[in-house]
């Protein structure tokens, strides 16, 4: 079974890869693994991934484009045809 996990820190997976029961998966060939960061999609010196929300407010929001063409591109590296599993944190009130 293959994951691809789009993350903006792929460090905090090597835990995951290297422990308990997802390691021995991982290592038996069972699960594959692939990390992709956005931020190698993106443009500029700075490699940005974020940008004030437009109208102001409070935090930080990810850009559309590096997002959408890393997904494009790990689509195009698969075979087969793979759900998409969006996870959001609820917005601030």
């Amino acid at each position: 079974m293959r994951f691809d996990v789009i993350t903006l820190f792929p460090e905090l997976f090597s835990p995951l890869l290297s422990s308990g029961i997802t390691r021995r998966a991982y290592e038996s060939g069972q699960v594959e693994v692939k990390l992709s960061n956005p931020r190698d999609f993106a443009d500029g010196n700075y490699k940005r991934v974020d940008d004030r929300p437009f109208g102001g407010g409070p935090g930080m929001v990810m850009l559309a484009e590096p997002l959408a063409q890393c997904l494009k591109a790990i689509q195009s590296k698969r075979a087969d045809v793979a759900p998409v599993v969006l996870f959001l944190r609820p917005a601030s009130r």
